[in-house]
């Protein structure tokens, strides 16, 4: 049931559409579920749901940017502790000097934007290697946000007050239900910006960067200029990452984050992104994130804490990758 061009498996028409990488992550996801809802009834909630999707929210926004830039071949370790550090940002304008909800949101945004600029001209203009980069914009990133919140946690509008419209965006209460409808946000944004990675010219010379820097520079692409971008995009994404994680959470505490980058950049590299550079999927991205999410909210309903969940996530990406190697040694 094979053939030259592929197999009964790689010729269904899903498969084709959607990548294998990506279909293999998706039976993973189901499987994942359904294994936590026979394991555990407690599992079989909506409370679940909605902590799924509370995590994933700004996993997923952060790992959107990050793809970007792990498509030129780089890497932005900031984004962690950067969206921290504009979230408290952020908040401490809207409740301490009463700045609108809406300003503290754009400061977030903002704040995310400069960083990136600054990973980008790092990066591209000063050919500091991205890892090394990005390492030092974390640490400024963690001892900025302690800087602006005074070393105290610093909370945005709790729900009931002025200004905690903004909590809605993710997750909507009608009478005593919660719904989570920052999902829909997430699949627009999923949506722009695979448009963006797969039909632009930002998308297509950034692919190329990672594919070969040498050769789109000499094919006339401006290669600082798309490394900017991509690390712009990624301090973007943080950004909003921040806003995603100050409508979770209660308080935002200074000098936290970090590791967070590593759950973005693990979902995208489990979702299909070259762990080399050159190619990528959001919505591999997106999926890769739903099986972080998955595994940090259903391992604890089947007895398995904080060690045991690093371990099974860390062998999950560890197969990604060497799928990711042994793809590469086929081509």
């Amino acid at each position: 049931m094979s053939n030259k061009n592929g197999n009964i498996v790689t010729n269904n028409p899903f498969v084709r559409k959607m990548g294998t990488q990506k279909t293999i992550v998706l039976i993973i996801i189901i499987a994942l579920f359904t294994f936590f809802c026979i394991a555990s009834p407690s599992f079989r909630q909506y409370s679940t749901v909605l902590s799924i999707m509370d995590y994933s929210y700004y996993i997923t926004l952060m790992a959107i940017g990050v793809t970007f830039t792990l498509i030129t071949g780089g890497v932005d370790l900031s984004i962690g502790t950067g969206l921290v550090c504009y979230s408290i940002a952020g908040g401490y304008l809207v409740v301490y000097k009463h700045w609108p909800v809406v300003l503290g949101m754009l400061v977030a945004i903002l704040f995310g934007v400069l960083i990136g600029l600054l990973n980008g001209i790092l990066v591209a203009v000063m050919n500091l290697p991205p890892f090394i980069a990005t390492l030092c914009t974390m640490m400024i990133t963690r001892g900025l946000g302690s800087l602006c919140s005074g070393g105290f946690g610093i909370p945005w509008p709790q729900a009931g007050t002025d200004g905690a419209w903004f909590r809605s965006i993710f997750k909507l209460k009608i009478g005593t239900m919660k719904y989570p409808v920052g999902f829909l946000l997430i699949i627009v944004l999923i949506i722009i910006m695979s448009i963006i990675l797969n039909k632009s010219k930002i998308g297509r010379y950034i692919i190329a960067i990672g594919s070969n820097k040498e050769a789109a520079r000499l094919s006339g692409v401006n290669v600082k200029k798309y490394l900017i971008i991509a690390y712009v995009l990624s301090g973007l994404f943080a950004g909003l990452a921040g806003i995603a994680y100050a409508a979770t959470f209660t308080s935002i505490n200074p000098g936290t984050g970090a590791g967070l980058e590593l759950d973005a950049i693990g979902g995208a590299i489990i979702g299909g992104v070259s762990t080399t550079g050159g190619s990528g999927s959001i919505v591999g991205a997106l999926l890769g994130v739903f099986v972080m999410s998955m595994l940090k909210t259903g391992l604890p309903y089947i007895g398995l804490q904080a060690n045991w969940q690093q371990i099974i996530t860390g062998v999950i990406l560890l197969s990604a990758v060497l799928i990711d190697v042994l793809k590469r040694k086929d081509k």
